[in-house]
Order: structure tokens, then C-alpha cells, then sequence
């Protein structure tokens, strides 16, 4: 059922038109958006969620103990690496689980407060991650492109200011985004089409003195997504060019198939994501609005668990390695019982 703050006089601005109404409340929860009214389809969404969100979180949690655990993981790739999984793992929990409860329970509403806080951690998640990817575009340049000056350039130091930085420029980007939005009441209908608080819906609902100071944000983030898509693409680019000159066949085609996928998912995430962001709001979107948020927000951490992980020797000897010794563990405090 659809609530509203009671006694909150409000000056809700629309279309050009003011309106002061003493008996005009506030929105003090939303409806979100599920991707189909029939409950047949809302348990199949249900399940094809629950699934590839325990298969993004069990692929994110074994990248992390691994490159927490072995010892041969401690360089400054893995050191990227973990930070991106646990990034991944917390993004896809912004979102999914509240859109699997939704779609079993037929509650599709979320409070005021909940939508103000899903919005800022995704926006913040989502920023980071654009962010986590340039830098690794940049350390695989420097590794591939300037090998004699890799340890000087990509030093512990070096490595925990660009993650310090990547993380500060998600909270920063949140916090714009937030401000903007929730500082003005919400007027009016409450439905929000999307399955989660996602900006661009949110700005057909909000007051619009709001809409032009969130756009601007809206046109500065796309901005620098744009350049952290460029300087990735170059940063690649120079590596293709440095893979060329490979004169092994087999070494040539193992570089590009490593890489390829690293900028396909990367090029998936910013491209898909800012289409979203920047292409006019419409008063009724269609489900193919709703399964282009998809993929920014469920396939990016879904994907890069396989691309970084199953496709990498180095994590898969990790694992036989991590594995080896548990078992060897298991057995040496089960031998004494199994003697007596």
C-alpha cells in the first residue's frame, strides 16, 4: 500500500507549475518496478537471480581468500584484483536480494530512507568500480609496455593511493548524487520504474528546481566515465601494439585472449551504464529499460569472478595449492583419532 507522511505541508514544483497545498504530503516510501506482473514469471525472475547472485558471491569470495592467502598472489595485480572482487561482492548485494524478496513476497515497496541509501551505494559502488578498472587497465600498460620501470612506478605506495582515491571518489560521487536528489521532498507518485532506486527514475519523480542541479552531476559523471573509458581503450590499445611484436604465435594469442575479455566487460559495464544515464527520461518505460540496468548492475560482478579467475593459471595453482594444504591439514589432525 502506498504511504505518505502525514501533516508535511509542501511546495512541490511540476512542468513549470508551483503548488503550495496545506493538505499535499510528502512520499514517504517507494514502489519499485518488478519485470513482470504475472507470478509465474515473477518466480523465474526470482530464481535466475537467486542464482547467478550466489554464483557472483561465491566466485567474488574465492578471488578474495585466495589473493589473501597465497603467497605467490602478493603483487600489486592481486592486490587490484581483491579489491575489485570485494567491490563486486558488495555491489550486486545493493540490488539483487531486494529484487529477489520483492519478486517472492509481491512487496515492492521501500521505505524513503532505504531508496536514499541503496541510491548512494550504488552510485558510490558503481563509481568505484570504473575507477578499480582504470587503474588495473593502467597497471597491465605499465607491466606489458614499461616492464624495467613496473616495480619503480606501480610501488606498494603507489598502489594503496590509487585505491584510496578510487574508494574516495565513489563516496564523493554518492554523496553529490544523494544531496541533489533527496535534499527537496518528493511530490506526487511514488512508483518508481526500475527494479531498484536507480538515478535516472528517481528524477522523473522529484521536484523540478532538483532536476537541472542533478543533471549537471548526471553530465559530469558520464564525463568522466567517458575518460576512464578512453584511457583504458588506449591503455590497451598500447598493449595490442606491444602483443604484436610477439614473435610467438602461442604467446601472442594467450596475451590477447586474456586481455580481450578485460576490456569487453569493462566496455559492457561503462557503455551500458551510461546510455542509461544520459538518454531522455520517459514517463513509461518499457522492460528493455529495465533489462539494460542488468547490465550494469548484475553482469559486471557475475563476469569478472570467470574472466579474472578460470581463466587465469596463476589463481587456478592458488587454488590447488590452498586446497592441498587444507586437505593436508584435515588429515594431520585426523590421523591421531583415526589411530586410536
Amino acid at each position: 500500500m502506498t504511504q505518505f507522511s502525514r501533516n508535511q505541508p509542501t511546495s512541490c514544483r511540476r512542468n513549470g507549475m508551483t503548488t503550495d497545498d496545506d493538505n499535499r504530503t510528502e512520499v514517504a516510501e517507494f514502489l519499485l518496478m518488478g519485470f513482470s506482473d504475472s507470478w509465474e514469471m515473477q518466480i523465474v525472475h526470482a530464481a535466475v537471480f537467486l542464482l547467478v547472485y550466489l554464483a557472483a558471491l561465491t566466485g567474488n569470495l574465492l578471488i578474495i581468500m585466495l589473493t589473501a592467502l597465497d603467497v605467490h598472489l602478493q603483487t600489486p595485480m592481486y592486490f587490484f584484483l581483491r579489491n575489485l572482487s570485494f567491490l563486486d561482492f558488495c555491489y550486486i548485494s545493493v540490488t539483487a536480494p531486494k529484487s529477489i524478496v520483492s519478486s517472492l513476497t509481491h512487496d515492492t515497496s521501500i521505505s524513503f530512507f532505504g531508496c536514499a541509501l541503496q541510491a548512494f551505494s550504488f552510485m558510490d559502488l558503481a563509481t568505484t568500480e570504473v575507477a578499480i578498472l582504470t587503474v588495473m587497465s593502467y597497471d597491465r600498460y605499465v607491466a606489458i609496455c614499461q616492464p624495467l620501470h613496473y616495480e619503480i612506478i606501480i610501488n606498494q605506495g603507489a598502489c594503496v593511493k590509487m585505491m584510496g582515491m578510487s574508494w574516495l571518489s565513489g563516496v564523493i560521487c554518492g554523496l553529490m548524487h544523494v544531496t541533489a536528489i533527496f535534499s527537496l521532498p518528493f511530490c506526487g507518485p511514488n512508483r518508481v520504474h526500475q527494479f531498484f532506486c536507480d538515478i535516472p527514475q528517481l528524477l522523473s519523480l522529484v521536484d523540478s528546481k532538483v532536476i537541472i542541479i542533478e543533471t549537471g552531476i548526471m553530465v559530469l559523471g558520464t564525463s568522466l566515465v567517458i575518460i576512464c573509458f578512453v584511457s583504458i581503450t588506449l591503455s590497451y590499445m598500447y598493449i595490442f601494439s606491444v602483443i604484436m611484436r610477439i614473435p610467438s604465435k602461442e604467446g601472442r594469442s594467450k596475451t590477447f585472449s586474456t586481455c580481450i575479455p578485460h576490456l569487453v566487460v569493462a566496455a559492457l559495464f561503462m557503455i551500458s551504464g551510461s546510455v542509461a544515464y544520459v538518454k531522455p527520461i520517459s514517463n513509461s518505460p518499457s522492460v528493455l529499460d529495465v533489462l539494460l540496468s542488468v547490465f550494469y548492475t548484475v553482469v559486471p560482478p557475475t563476469l569478472n569472478p570467470i574472466i579474472y579467475s578460470l581463466r587465469n593459471k596463476d589463481m587456478k595453482a592458488a587454488l590447488r595449492r590452498q586446497c592441498g594444504t587444507r586437505w593436508r591439514t584435515w588429515l594431520g589432525t585426523r590421523t591421531p583419532e583415526l589411530l586410536f
